[in-house]
């Protein structure tokens, strides 16, 4: 099954840039749907960009501009490329896989998720 391992992760100011990695386990060849999610503490877990199994890219409203997803299917990565983060974007950042032909985008059902990688912007 698909193990999902985050990298990227760290601590930066307003305005700096980060970006996040996830590799998955399983070869690329299948029908794949992927996101990144994030948590803060005490709040729910939301989407903050997805691509489907077509390459189709998903962003949450508050990152549009910011944030840019992005898929190596030869290496089996996925990225986000965080600008001007906030302090609004700190959490937790999970990524997530599926497979399937309609993917769940920015949704909360996918299948296998990995255990996170922190993020924390200050102010």
């Amino acid at each position: 099954q698909e193990q999902l391992v985050e990298s990227g992760g760290g601590s930066v100011e307003a305005g700096g840039s980060l970006t996040l990695s996830c590799i998955g386990s399983v070869d690329t060849y299948s029908s794949k749907c992927m996101g990144w999610f994030r948590q803060a503490p005490g709040k729910e877990r939301e989407g903050v960009a997805a691509i489907d199994s077509d390459g189709s890219p998903s962003y949450q409203d508050s990152v549009k501009g910011r944030f840019t997803i992005s898929q190596d299917n030869n290496k089996n990565i996925l990225s986000l490329e965080m600008n001007n983060l906030q302090p609004e974007d700190s959490g937790l950042y999970y990524c997530a896989a599926d497979y399937s032909i309609w993917c769940p985008d920015l949704g909360l059902r996918y299948k296998y998720w990995g255990q996170g990688t922190r993020v924390t912007v200050s102010s």
